[in-house]
């Protein structure tokens, strides 16, 4: 299989060469397009997912071999989480890649951070089955950078901080409450509150609801982080 000039400029970009072809095809090929006889990325995703996580638990040991297992367990969500894996799939332009079908095209797909994130761990598995498990690593690892090494101490995310903040205090953890949505369908802006038992709360705006809902949950906490 001869792949497009479009994927072989991908390929430089990523800093793999395939010997299979297919499989970076079938890792940059959106459901929307996808078909019986030409698989999507969804399988190859949930492989990427297992290969990133071992690949990120085994660095972050070797980068710190003092850190308990609490230090570790927050550092290595934010670091494979879909936020991480979208940014990373940024740095190397995957959304120019991507087949998609019009629907997604018209919506804006190639800038969808889901998406990127799902389509840069089939990537990772797309090299994992072309060459084994130490081409993965290698990429993860040289992607992924300094992330690695200079991932926050206390790497948890702002939902989970504010939650945790909550029950030290004995309150029921936060509620997010969908405030508006405005903008066209294919570029929406949501806002979000967050909103504590105490009556304390907070507005964030994103385009996305997870986006939101963490911009609120970080505004929150540095409102009550001192109370």
């Amino acid at each position: 299989m001869k792949l497009s000039a479009e994927l072989k400029a991908f390929e430089g970009r990523l800093g793999h060469s395939f010997a299979e072809p297919e499989l970076l095809v079938q890792a940059l090929t959106h459901s929307s397009v996808g078909s019986p006889t030409r698989g999507d990325y969804q399988r190859l995703e949930f492989l990427g997912d297992r290969v990133l996580g071992l690949v990120m638990a085994e660095a972050l040991l070797e980068a710190d071999k003092g850190a308990s297992e609490g230090q570790l367990a927050p550092r290595y969500n934010a670091l494979v989480r879909k936020e991480a894996c979208a940014d990373v799939a940024r740095q190397i332009d995957l959304g120019a890649a991507l087949k998609l079908g019009r629907s997604e095209m018209i919506t804006g797909g190639r800038r969808k951070q889901a998406l990127l994130g799902d389509a840069m761990e089939a990537v990772i598995a797309a090299v994992y089955r072309d060459a084994g498990f130490a081409a993965a690593k290698a990429l993860v690892l040289r992607l992924w950078g300094e992330r690695i090494t200079t991932v926050k101490e206390d790497a948890r995310d702002a939902k989970t901080a504010l939650q945790e903040w909550a029950q030290a205090r004995g309150l029921p953890p936060p509620a997010y409450v969908d405030v508006a949505r405005s903008g066209p369908d294919h570029a929406p802006v949501f806002t979000v509150e967050a909103q504590l038992a105490s009556g304390q709360a907070a507005r964030a705006q994103a385009k996305s609801k997870r986006e939101a809902q963490q911009g609120a949950a970080t505004t929150l906490l540095a409102e009550v982080s001192g109370s």
